[in-house]
């Protein structure tokens, strides 16, 4: 099936939307194919500003309508309690919210992102999607992560070579729950790499201390701005550390 089929079948639906590169293709190719569509963004302390941002933007760019719903999701104990589960608790509560969202306004359809690239497996978050009953076109019509970014760059979306990004949860160690405090000093501090030009990286907590990986490339850009990374992370964390096993970039 193509997706130009899918939304001859569903003419009108309502797209959870991260800003990221495989949700911002859905959102226009619903609005390219004549779907009558919202976006839903929603916003916790797992999500990082630039992320709304970037939804923002491209809402504001494709002429789609956007809702933001608030989600307290540290008010989720599964979730904050970040056990090897959290992603299901996590994916369960703030789908919900979206349903109820997009119920409200009528919708009677949910659609993600996931694409045919996303290994589904017994993954937590996919089996939240699946009990809920969120449709993923991308995937049911078997568009993987290289042609989503193919056809997003055709269409001339800026997203279109973004790098995958996991929600600030993944920075904090399994096991170790969750304070709105530790993910905004990851925030801060991921906000920094960016601000010195490193892209497709991690900050991740270990020990009280920030652990970075970036890909193999950026090694030299990071020694050249040591004393700055120094300068803008130890306020926040008692070391700074570099992990030398390099990261694989993003698809």
């Amino acid at each position: 099936m193509t997706l130009e089929a899918f939304f001859r079948q569903v003419p009108k639906a309502a797209v959870a939307f991260s800003g990221g590169t495989d949700s911002a293709f859905l959102l226009w190719a619903a609005k390219e194919s004549g779907c009558d569509v919202r976006a839903y963004y929603v916003k916790t302390a797992f999500q990082p500003r630039f992320e709304y941002e970037d939804a923002c933007r491209l809402a504001a760019e494709l002429d789609v309508p956007m809702t933001v719903v608030d989600a307290d999701i540290l008010a989720v104990p599964e979730a904050a309690a970040n056990g090897p589960q959290r992603c299901y608790h996590c994916k369960t509560a703030l789908f919900s919210r979206l349903w109820q969202a997009a119920r409200d306004d009528g919708y009677t359809v949910l659609l993600d992102g996931t694409n045919a690239s996303d290994d589904a497996g017994d993954r937590p978050g996919m089996r939240a999607l699946r009990e809920l009953e969120v449709r993923s076109p991308l995937r049911e019509c078997g568009l993987t992560k290289e042609e989503v970014r193919r056809r997003s760059r055709e269409a001339g979306l800026f997203t279109w070579n973004k790098p995958a990004y996991a929600c600030l949860a993944t920075r904090i160690p399994t096991g170790t729950p969750i304070t709105a405090g530790d993910l905004a000093r990851v925030e801060r501090a991921e906000s920094a790499l960016a601000a010195l030009g490193l892209r497709d990286f991690r900050v991740r907590l270990f020990h009280g201390a920030a652990r970075i990986q970036v890909t193999a490339e950026q090694y030299p850009l990071v020694l050249e701005h040591q004393a700055e990374l120094l300068a803008a992370l130890q306020s926040d964390f008692t070391s700074i550390l570099l992990d030398l096993v390099p990261r694989a970039a993003s698809t």
